[in-house]
This record gives structure tokens, sequence and C-alpha cells, in this order.
């Protein structure tokens, strides 16, 4: 019988000398959805895609991708899988077309197979105007859409994507942000790595954050942010003793910080009761808050609370890198 879930991960571990980089991690991602690890630099994410696409061992525990078991299977593992990594693996020298002719060439298919495919390929990824150029001549984010074509010349039932658009500008990641969604809607499941909350956000029918190892949180984005009330009331304040007073009043309701602006933010379900209630308690005599404004909560709010730093925050642990 085949499994609903493309992923099945159960108390991986992995170290590197004495540091631990995973610390007992399990996922389950359905079959044909997008599904986010979010991280901060060094918290585990790529080790964890290294591992699932068998190229990493892990220390402990066990994982199987599209039925298959990473260690046992692991030829079967690779011909149901592609992954993308942060850096593009495409040859500068060939044309964008000969680039996805020689990954179809290499993923079994004929040559009038492989000359097809990418001719569709190149359609889809808004490249058959360039088809001919050297591939050493495409921006950033061309590069980064001709890899990811490259990597569906087989026709993968799961597609790892360890942080596919970073680097890139604004422009360029929406256009990635468009790509992912339509192989979403194909059917493909989609495992995305990713720093940018707003990206999971956008892109993830779930999300599980990953912090110094281990998994902190997991649900749908929307579950994610309820955890820190749904709402954000965000306080600015009079002066800096207000602005570190009240940060040590709200306590767990402390969702984000930004002294420079002397802004706070804080839980709340965004009633009128709610925020009406958090300003008597903090600010009493009504002369501490200059101004405050309810907004949605974010992933990074939620990211904030739970970890007590930001997920783009600089983070210390070591991992293996991406490229091999």
């Amino acid at each position: 019988m085949i499994s609903d879930l493309a992923v099945e991960v159960t108390g991986l571990r992995k170290s590197y000398g004495q540091h631990a980089v995973l610390d007992g991690v399990d996922l389950a991602v359905a079959r044909g959805s997008v599904y986010s690890l979010l991280g901060p630099n060094g918290a585990g994410k790529t080790t964890t895609v290294r591992i699932l696409a068998t190229l990493t061992r892990a220390d402990a525990g066990t994982a199987r991708v599209a039925g298959s078991d990473v260690l046992a299977d692991r030829a079967a593992v690779r011909r149901k899988i592609s992954l993308t990594g942060q850096y593009t693996a495409v040859d500068g020298a060939q044309t964008g077309e000969e680039n996805l002719r020689m990954m179809g060439r290499l993923a079994g298919l004929s040559r009038a197979e492989a000359r097809q495919r990418s001719r569709d390929l190149l359609d889809e990824f808004d490249l058959a105007e360039s088809a001919g150029r050297r591939a050493s001549t495409y921006s950033g984010g061309m590069r980064r859409r001709l890899d990811l074509a490259a990597s569906l010349m087989g026709r993968p039932e799961v597609i790892f994507l360890d942080e596919p658009t970073t680097g890139l500008d604004v422009r360029s990641r929406q256009g990635m942000w468009r790509v992912i969604t339509g192989l979403a809607e194909s059917g493909v499941t989609i495992f995305l790595t990713t720093q940018y909350l707003d990206e999971a956000d956008r892109l993830a029918d779930r999300v599980s954050v990953l912090d110094e190892g281990r998994i902190v949180a997991d649900g749908t984005p929307r579950d994610l942010k309820e955890q820190v009330g749904g709402q954000r009331l965000d306080l600015v304040l009079a002066t800096a003793a207000d602005y570190d007073q009240i940060s040590r009043q709200l306590g767990p309701r402390l969702v984000s910080e930004d002294r420079a602006s002397l802004t706070l933010g804080a839980g709340t379900d965004g009633s009128g009761p709610d925020v009406r209630l958090l300003l008597d308690q903090v600010d009493p005599g009504r002369t501490a808050v200059r101004s405050f404004a309810v907004r949605e909560a974010s992933l990074d709010d939620v990211f904030l609370a739970l970890t007590g730093h930001s997920a783009t925050a600089p983070d210390a642990t070591h991992e293996e890198p991406a490229h091999v």
C-alpha cells in the first residue's frame, strides 16, 4: 500500500565532532504538499536535506522518502527525487538547452525525449528566448530557474529545494515563488528549506520550525501564528526606560523588539477588550505608550516567541555545506 506521506522521519540525529546538528528530529510530509522547514543559518536544515537526499548518513533514526528507505533503498530514493541547493549546478559553458538535454540523458531519457522535455521546461520556466545562450550570460534568477528546470528532467516525485532564493533580488524571488506554486499545483511534493519566513508563509501548506537541531513547532502557518495570538500589538514607547520596563512586563507575550525605534510587539487576539486590557496592564498611567497599532502576526513573531531570536539572525552553529 502506498503511504500518504512523501517523507517520514523519526528520531534523526547527526553530529559533527562534539556538536549535535540534529538532535532527534521527527518529520511527516504529505504527498502533493508544499512543506517548509524553517530555521536560521546553521540550524540543521541543509543537513536534514542531505540525509533525505542520500548524500549524508544519519548517526541515528530512520527516514523514508517516496516510500523508500534512505539507507536500504538509496538507489530507489535517488530515482524518485531531485535536489536544488543554494548554489546552481548548471554548466556555464553550455547553453540553457544543452544543460537540460544533458540532464535528460543522465536521467535515462532518449535523445528525442530529452529534446522535447527540455523545450517544454524552457517554455514553462520562461527561458525559451534564452535557450541558445550560454548559461554564463544568465542573470542569477535565470540560472536558478534553469537549475530547477534541470532537476525536473526526470519527473521526480519529491523535490528538495534547499534555500532556493538565497541571494536573489526581490523580482527574482517572486519569479521563483511563481514557479514553485506551479510545481505544487501539478502534484509534485515540495520540501522547501528557507530562512525567509515570508516565503514559507506564502508557499507552504505546513511548516516546521527547526532551532538548534530540534523541531520546536509544527503546523500550518495560521496554526503557528495563533500560538502568539494571531495578531500583534505594536507599542511605540516614549523613553528607553519605558521600553525596558514594558519589555520585562510583557514576558511571554513579547514577540518582537526594535530598540532603535523604541517599539515592542505583543501577542494579542486583536479584539478591543484584549487590546484595552493589555494597554492598561503595561501603561496604567497612560504616559509610557506614545502610539500603538494592531497588525497580523507573522511567522517571524512566532519564531522569536519560540526561540528568543530572529530566524535570520546570525548563528554560530556549523553545518555541512549544501554543495559537494
